[in-house]
């Protein structure tokens, strides 16, 4: 039942974030504005209600992490690509292990749980 609420849920915000990235500018941006936020919601969500709030905490903590160390790894990559303009393959696996150190880190830095 899980997994329905899941699915139904998913595609309402996705179709939701969707409609929103159309009317935004540039266009670029609808991809990741339409997945990420909606799927993180939907999640977040599902964990909320369905464990205990300790439990949707720690996961929203791990999606804040998340998305700090995926910028720190979005804005390498793009320097690499632009300033030394390597190839995105080799700027995506030097940027990789940044991602890696950054989100550790700050599971480290900030230790969560009950």
């Amino acid at each position: 039942m899980e997994y329905l609420i899941r699915f139904l849920a998913g595609g309402v915000v996705v179709s939701a974030f969707a409609m929103l990235a159309d009317v935004i500018r540039p266009k670029s941006l609808a991809g990741l504005l339409s997945a990420s936020p909606a799927v993180a919601l939907v999640t977040l969500g599902i964990a909320f209600i369905g464990k205990d709030p300790t439990y949707a905490s720690i996961e929203g903590r791990s999606m804040i992490f998340g998305s700090v160390a995926l910028g720190l790894y979005s804005a390498l990559v793009c320097h690499l690509l632009v300033r030394t303009q390597v190839s995105a393959l080799t700027a995506t696996i030097i940027s990789l292990p940044v991602w890696l150190i950054v989100s550790l880190s700050l599971l480290a830095l900030f230790p969560g749980g009950s």
